[in-house]
């Protein structure tokens, strides 16, 4: 049998699976993660405002990464990159561990921010995967990489449940240990990865400043599309967990919400690049800023589990599409040479947002309820929505003026 019978001997499919299962793992840690945080930091917290505090600045250590990350891997490479993300990772989590048992609310936060530290790494296996594959598979690896939250979604709040209260009285410390683990796994898998080396400008390559490639209207729509998405989506799910339990619902309530909020977020990746090549990009991006709105109008509507259901669902399947869209645009945006800048960037921006959307959705929750975090996002999503219809209108009259 020749090995073009065996699709899997093909290095850009190997490629993909492999980062498809990092991203599993990484996301199973990330999983527990924004299940058990914010209800940590309540319980460490001398002011409830405070709750979100350590996941907040989890999301700025992310955003700090971002940019160094990427100028390091370009120089170290991806696989190097991913293997120092993971060892921080791992410290992390242990130190957020030894903060639950000392009951510091700073020793836990600093655990939180290398965490933090690791997802800045952690966000570029979906890049890498765009980087192993052609033009025409670009946006279905890209979905096939992010599908491994899938995995996420089924087994991260499950090890939360039975890891919450494995050392009680101290209860969500096992989470963590979970979390270390997971990643320490993440190893066995990385050492396979094979990723071409980054593309180094050559003599007479022309590379544009960041100043010139971010006035692209192609960039913007991308950045603003992924920017919300995930600021909207970063928001409401943040708050979530302490909704949940602040209406009497007990913890497995909250488990069981964010699981299906982070299944959500990441099934529909087996097929949005398929949308995308169908729809259009922006088609896809501008119907998740419609869902991301729908999940709104659900989550004000009552205060019923099913509704917390229903709504994080809409929120998880309204970010996929805003996301994978944004990063497939992002692609056109650069040459090789430009890459590692132009991603570092878009994800600065993008977990940049993120950061100031946990900072207020604990304080918000705490001062005004439930009802306020939601109506919260509408004016974001007047915006996004507002930006990606008019470059469709654009793209669609393009099209048609070059027809005539």
């Amino acid at each position: 049998m020749t090995s073009s019978a065996i699709p899997d001997r093909d290095p850009t499919v190997r490629n993909v699976v492999l980062l498809a299962i990092c991203q599993a793992l990484a996301m199973t840690g990330m999983s527990v993660n924004m299940t058990v945080t914010a209800l940590v930091g309540q319980q460490l917290a001398s002011d409830p405002a405070w709750a979100t505090v350590p996941l907040a600045l989890q999301f700025t250590a992310t955003m700090l990464t971002t940019l160094p990350a990427s100028f390091l891997m370009r120089r170290i490479g991806r696989r190097s990159g991913f293997a120092l993300g993971i060892t921080i990772g791992i410290v992390g989590a242990l130190t957020a561990f030894h903060g639950i048992f000392e009951k510091s609310f700073l020793i836990f936060t600093a655990g939180s921010m290398m965490i933090g530290c690791f997802q800045g790494f952690a966000v570029f296996y979906r890049h890498a995967a765009a980087d192993t594959a052609s033009q025409a598979f670009r946006s279905k690896a890209i979905s096939l990489v992010l599908a491994g939250g899938v995995f996420a979604a089924l087994v991260g709040p499950e090890l939360s449940k039975w890891s919450y209260d494995l050392f009680t009285p101290v209860i969500y410390a096992g989470c963590f240990i979970i979390v270390a683990s997971v990643q320490a796994l993440s190893f066995a898998f990385l050492y396979f990865v094979r990723i071409p080396p980054p593309a180094l400008p050559s003599e007479g390559v022309h590379v544009r400043p960041l100043s010139v490639i971010i006035r692209q209207p192609t960039f913007l729509v991308a950045a603003i599309g992924a920017m919300i998405g995930y600021g909207v989506m970063s928001f409401v799910m943040t708050a979530t967990p302490l909704a949940i339990m602040g209406c009497g619902y007990e913890f497995r309530d909250a488990a069981f919400v964010i699981q299906w909020h982070v299944l959500a977020m990441y099934a529909p990746s087996f097929f949005t690049g398929s949308l995308i090549q169908r729809f259009g990009v922006r088609q896809v991006m501008l119907t998740g800023a419609v869902i991301l709105t729908g999940a709104v109008a659900v989550n004000i509507s009552g205060i019923e589990i099913e509704r917390f259901w229903l709504g994080l669902v809409m929120l998880g399947i309204g970010w996929n599409f805003m996301f994978v869209g944004g990063t497939s645009l992002l692609a056109e945006c650069h040459t090789p040479e430009e890459r590692a800048k132009v991603q570092g960037l878009n994800d600065f921006l993008v977990f940049g947002t993120v950061t100031a959307s946990s900072f207020a959705s604990g304080a918000l929750l705490n001062a005004f309820g439930w009802n306020a975090v939601n109506y919260g996002v509408l004016p974001l999503l007047g915006v996004a929505t507002s930006v990606i219809a008019f470059a469709l209108w654009r793209q669609r009259a393009s099209a048609q003026t070059s027809q005539m």
